[in-house]
């Protein structure tokens, strides 16, 4: 029973009498004053989510397996694993800011400390933690790095891969061809610790201020549920709000890195006033202004439009597909079948430009890319969606003059504490290298 190492799964009473004292049992539903759930932490009145049996069931986690108060949550206590060997196979080198950052965060972890890495987007923080992932390996520990968005996993597994290639590293989301298995190594969503119990020493969680994670007490829970007793978190983060920093200002240190790897500065994006965004697929009339900037952008860069939703995404793409028909264009968003692939031909060159609705604001990487966000007020778009959109530009190789152009109609507050940001950041990079 391997695989329940650190793995709760729900097995009824009478189940249980096969297992041997190695595994230990909790009940999957608390009956107080409330009913709580103890896989996802939910809470819900006796009043609610009752079967026709009497027994009471959790709606919140339903999709991972039905727990109810017949149901135990049984997981396997796990040996220590001795020290061992690491094959490491990464030839770059880091900054040494960014040597800096990585000495610290391996330090913290060293000493029983958290540690929240707060760098700006395209300071390579993937690379940062590679030092502390393989201490942690090397003396037999657990590990996972996990992540909100499904494409930041699937960008990392590749790159974590080649880096520990004798780990065989486990990549875990909803529709993930890999089945679950005992290793040492995962990289997973968010939403995929929900599974886990004690099981891992170490727990990475890039994007810690992205949705669905941030402000998701279920996806809390599971990630306090999923780290061992004495396991410790690193944070990563580009756009950590207020709230979160002053949650973790006791417990957690706090490595700060405003330099890009490549030490040009984060692009500034243009605010540029289109009064009928809204509507401008309706006519070409209207459409002529965003023609126009494409244009301009492409002809030294690829680029990638964000839209607010997936219909106005759709109108746009088919709108502007009319006026560009020698170039070759796609749209993508979370409900395509088809979204790795078109995120894969948008790096491949194969499509020039690429309209996505806000799955693609963090986490991957193009080169040579400008970026259009429409409708930039519209309240889909937070101050750190904005900061996230206009990373992907400048973020590897050589200089291409990427631009960020962010089409507005109404000036928010999002959008100024985005810009102001992004300009803080900067000029903190610049007294950094001077210094």
């Amino acid at each position: 029973m391997e695989e329940l190492y650190g793995r709760q799964k729900g097995m009824l009473k009478g189940e249980l009498s096969q297992l041997d004292d190695s595994f230990q049992c909790r009940k999957a539903l608390l009956v107080t004053n409330q009913v709580s759930c103890q896989r996802c932490g939910s809470y819900f009145s006796k009043n609610e989510n009752q079967l026709s049996s009497k027994e009471y069931y959790c709606p919140y986690c339903i999709q991972f397996g039905r727990l109810s108060t017949q149901t135990y949550l049984v997981t396997q206590n796990e040996t220590k694993k001795a020290p061992r060997e690491v094959r490491f196979t990464w030839q770059g080198k880091l900054t040494p800011a960014q040597q800096k950052v990585s000495d610290n965060v391996l330090k913290n972890y060293q000493k029983d400390k958290n540690t929240l890495i707060w760098a700006v987007t395209g300071s390579g923080k993937t690379e940062m933690i590679f030092s502390v992932v393989r201490d942690c390996l090397q003396k037999g520990g657990r590990l996972a790095i996990s992540s909100p968005r499904i494409d930041v996993c699937r960008e990392l597994y590749p790159r974590i891969n080649e880096v520990f290639p004798k780990e065989e590293t486990l990549l875990l989301y909803g529709d993930s061809e890999q089945k679950y298995r005992y290793n040492a190594l995962t990289i997973c969503t968010t939403h995929q610790l929900l599974h886990f119990y004690q099981a891992f020493d170490l727990l990475i969680i890039d994007e810690v201020d992205a949705f669905p994670y941030e402000g998701d007490k279920t996806l809390a829970f599971a990630q306090k549920n999923a780290l061992k007793k004495d396991g410790k978190y690193i944070y990563l983060s580009a756009t950590p709000p207020n709230h979160l920093l002053s949650s973790l200002k006791k417990t957690f240190c706090i490595e700060k890195l405003p330099i890009r790897f490549h030490e040009r500065p984060l692009v500034v994006p243009q605010l540029i006033w289109y009064e009928s965004w809204q509507h401008c697929y309706y006519s070409n009339w209207k459409i002529k202004k965003f023609v126009a900037y494409l244009k301009k952008l492409l002809e030294d860069n690829d680029v990638l439009v964000f839209c607010p939703s997936i219909s106005y995404m759709q109108n746009l793409y088919k709108r502007v597909s009319y006026f560009f028909r020698s170039i070759k264009m796609d749209c993508v968003s979370s409900l395509d079948k088809q979204r790795e692939e078109k995120v894969q031909n948008m790096r491949d060159g194969i499509y020039r430009v690429l309209f996505c609705t806000t799955i693609l604001e963090r986490g991957v990487t193009f080169e040579h890319i400008s970026v259009i966000v429409m409708g930039a007020n519209h309240k889909i778009y937070s101050k750190s969606a904005l900061v996230q959109i206009a990373g992907r530009v400048d973020r590897k190789g050589s200089y291409q003059h990427g631009q960020v152009v962010f089409f507005y109609n109404q000036q928010t507050q999002a959008i100024r504490d985005a810009c102001e940001e992004i300009k803080k950041m900067n000029r903190l990079a610049k007294e950094w290298i001077a210094s």
